[in-house]
C-alpha cells in the first residue's frame, strides 16, 4: 500500500513515523502458536460450491467445516433394507452421482488452497437404525449401527485418499486423476444432543445416560474405517467430540446433556473421575471389573490416540469471556459446560479423564462451530422465548467475535477459530422467527455485516485507555495473508493505521509483515500520543481475481482513550 507523505500536513507525518518508533512486539506467553481459522456454510456450500469457496479464499480462511451426512451418499437411505449385494466399504457400490457434491467441493478447496475438514455424521440411512423409535417420530440418528457406519467411513475415507480415479471407480495410486486427498477429519456432529443422536437416556430409565454409549461405538467404527482406508494420526487430523457447549441436568430421549456428563459417560467414569464398576458400568456399555477396565484403552483407541477434541464453545448473546453461572436460562450450573467463557472446564475434564487410565495425552480442542446471531434480521428481545433473550447488534457481535478470537489465541489448548455461518440462511419472515441462526458475516442475500470485516482482519485492544506515555496492547491477525502469499509468492504486509481524534485522518502507523510459515496473528504494545481511533488495512494482491484483485480492506475501528 503507498500513501501519498507529501500530501500530509507536517504534524501528522511528524506523529505518525513517531508512532513507527513506539511500536513494539509484545510477548506470546502461552499462546497458540498456529491456530487456524475455520468457516462453513453447508447451505451456500451445497448450492454453489465454487462460488462459496472463493468467498471464504477472499476471507483467508485455512480450512471449511463440511458437514457429510450419512443418508445423503448412502442408496435407498428411506428404505428398511439396505441394496442386495451392496458393498458398503466400497465407494464404487454407491450410485456415483452421490458423490458428485463431495467431489466437487474436495477438488475446488484443494485449488483454491482451502483445507477441507469433513464432519462425518447422521442422519442414518433407515437400513442402518436401530428400532424402537416413537411412532410418528422422523429422527434419523436413532440407535445408528455402528458396523455400517465403519463400512460407509472406509468407503469415504478410501475415495478421498488421495489415490483414488473416481473415472475408473479404483484406487490407482499415482494416477493425476485422482481425487485430492482430505486429511482433516471429525466423527459425527453434536452426539450429545438429542435431535442429533437419540436416545440420549437409556430406554427404560433415561435418567442413565445412553448416548455416550452409542457415540463410542460410532467413534470406534469411524476410527477402524479411517485407519483400513490409509487414514491415521500420523497423517491426518482425526479429532472427536463436536460437543454441544450446554445441556440439560435430565436429557431424556431428544433433550441435550451436559457436556462434561457425557464425556464422563464416554470414557466409563463416575461424578469423581473414578472407573465405573458393576450395575453402573453394565448399564452404560462400560467394563464392569477392573480386568476389564485395563483393556478400554486398546478397545477404545480413539479415545486416547486421536489428534484432539472438538468443540462448539457458542457464548449464545453473552460476552464471550464472561460465562453466566448460574445459566438464566435453565437456572443450571455452568460448571458441566464446555462453552469459550469457562473452556477451562473441558480441558480439566479431559485431562482428568486421561488420567483415569493412567493416559498423559494432553487433547488440543478444535473450536468447529461459533458465532454470533444478529438483530437486524433477529427480531430482540425474542418473543418466542421464555427468558429474555437480547441479540447483538452486528457492530456488538463484530466486537465480540474479535474477542473471543483472542481468548482462542492465547489459550494454547484452542488450535482453531471458527466462523459458523458465512451467509444468513434465509429471508427474515414471521414463519423463520426472523431469520433462524443467523449467525452469518452475510445477511441472506449478501449484505455484509459488521462482522465481516472483523472477521477478515481482526482487531481487539484488551484494555483501550492508558495514560500519556503508557502501552496498550493491539492484537489481531491479516487474514487474507496466508492465501496472498501463496499466490504471489511474496510476503503479505498490512498497515496498522491511527487517526488523532482532533483530525480524524488515519496515516500508518506500522508495517506488519505476514512471511512463508508464518501465522496471520501479531501483537504488540502500542504507545499513543493521542485519544483517536485504530485500525487494519490491508491490499489485495494485484491480479487476482480470487483475492480482491489490488483492492484495499480494512478491519473494524477501535477508540483508544489518552488520559
Amino acid at each position: 500500500m503507498r500513501y501519498a507523505w507529501p500530501r500530509m500536513p507536517v504534524l501528522l507525518r511528524a506523529v505518525a513515523l513517531a508512532l513507527i518508533v513506539l511500536a513494539i512486539p509484545a510477548a506470546r506467553a502461552s499462546a497458540s502458536t498456529q491456530q487456524i481459522s475455520m468457516i462453513q456454510d453447508d447451505v451456500r456450500l451445497d448450492a454453489d460450491p465454487a462460488g462459496t469457496l472463493a468467498r471464504m479464499r477472499l476471507l483467508g480462511a485455512d480450512a471449511v467445516r463440511v458437514s457429510v451426512h450419512w443418508d445423503s451418499i448412502a442408496p435407498a437411505a428411506g428404505a428398511k433394507g439396505a441394496p442386495r449385494g451392496f458393498n458398503a466399504s466400497d465407494p464404487a457400490a454407491y450410485p456415483s452421482r452421490n458423490w458428485r457434491l463431495w467431489d466437487e467441493i474436495v477438488t475446488i478447496a484443494h485449488r483454491d488452497g482451502i483445507r477441507v475438514n469433513f464432519d462425518l455424521m447422521g442422519g442414518a440411512p433407515r437400513w442402518a437404525m436401530g428400532s424402537g423409535r416413537p411412532a410418528g417420530n422422523s429422527n434419523p440418528n436413532w440407535e445408528p449401527s455402528a458396523s455400517a457406519f465403519a463400512a460407509f467411513v472406509r468407503a469415504i475415507g478410501t475415495r478421498y485418499s488421495g489415490n483414488y480415479d473416481a473415472a475408473r471407480r479404483a484406487s490407482v495410486p499415482g494416477d493425476p486423476r485422482d481425487l485430492p486427498r482430505v486429511d482433516f477429519w471429525t466423527v459425527w456432529n453434536e452426539p450429545d444432543y438429542g435431535p442429533s443422536l437419540a436416545p440420549q437416556g437409556l430406554p427404560g430409565n433415561l435418567t442413565i445416560e445412553n448416548s455416550p454409549r452409542m457415540y463410542r461405538n460410532l467413534l470406534n467404527a469411524a476410527w477402524s474405517g479411517l485407519r483400513a482406508s490409509g487414514h491415521n494420526p500420523s497423517t491426518d487430523t482425526i479429532a472427536f467430540g463436536e460437543l454441544a457447549p450446554r445441556g440439560e441436568s435430565y436429557w431424556g430421549v431428544f433433550s441435550g446433556m451436559k457436556p462434561l456428563t457425557f464425556l464422563r459417560a464416554l470414557y466409563c467414569v463416575d461424578g469423581g473421575y473414578h472407573q465405573l464398576r458393576g450395575i453402573a458400568a453394565q448399564l452404560r456399555g462400560c467394563p464392569t471389573t477392573a480386568a476389564g477396565s485395563g483393556r478400554f484403552r486398546a478397545q477404545n483407541p480413539a479415545l486416547f490416540e486421536a489428534s484432539a477434541v472438538s468443540d462448539h464453545p457458542y457464548m449464545r448473546w453473552y460476552p464471550p469471556g464472561h460465562e453466566q453461572n448460574p445459566d438464566p436460562v435453565n437456572h443450571s450450573s455452568t460448571a458441566e459446560y464446555s462453552s469459550l467463557g469457562v473452556i477451562g472446564n473441558l480441558t480439566r475434564a479431559l485431562d482428568r479423564l486421561q488420567g483415569a487410565y493412567g493416559s498423559r495425552t494432553r487433547f488440543p480442542i478444535y473450536d468447529t462451530e461459533f458465532g454470533y446471531i444478529t438483530s437486524p434480521p433477529k427480531h430482540s428481545p425474542d418473543p418466542t422465548t421464555r427468558v429474555r433473550v437480547i441479540y447483538l447488534s452486528p457492530a456488538n457481535a463484530a466486537e465480540y467475535t474479535n474477542w473471543a478470537e483472542y481468548i482462542s489465541w492465547r489459550d494454547p489448548r484452542l488450535i482453531s477459530f471458527e466462523q459458523y455461518l458465512l451467509f444468513d440462511p434465509s429471508r427474515p419472515t414471521r414463519a423463520n422467527n426472523w431469520g433462524g441462526f443467523a449467525s452469518g458475516l452475510l445477511t441472506w442475500n449478501g449484505i455484509q455485516k459488521a462482522t465481516y470485516y472483523a472477521w477478515r482482519l481482526p482487531l481487539y485492544l484488551p484494555v483501550t485507555q492508558a495514560g500519556s506515555g503508557h502501552p496498550l496492547e493491539v492484537w489481531g491477525c491479516i487474514r487474507p495473508a496466508r492465501l496472498g502469499l501463496l499466490d504471489s509468492g511474496l510476503p503479505q504486509t498490512a498497515q496498522l493505521q491511527f487517526a488523532p481524534r482532533a483530525t480524524g485522518q488515519y496515516a500508518p502507523l506500522q508495517t506488519i509483515t505476514i512471511g512463508a510459515g508464518s501465522s496471520c496473528y501479531f501483537d504488540l504494545q502500542v504507545t499513543f500520543p493521542s485519544s483517536g481511533t485504530v485500525r487494519l488495512a490491508y491490499t489485495y494482491p494485484q491480479g487476482d481475481a480470487l483475492l480482491g484483485n489490488g483492492a484495499v480492506v480494512v478491519s473494524r475501528a477501535v477508540s483508544v482513550t489518552v488520559r
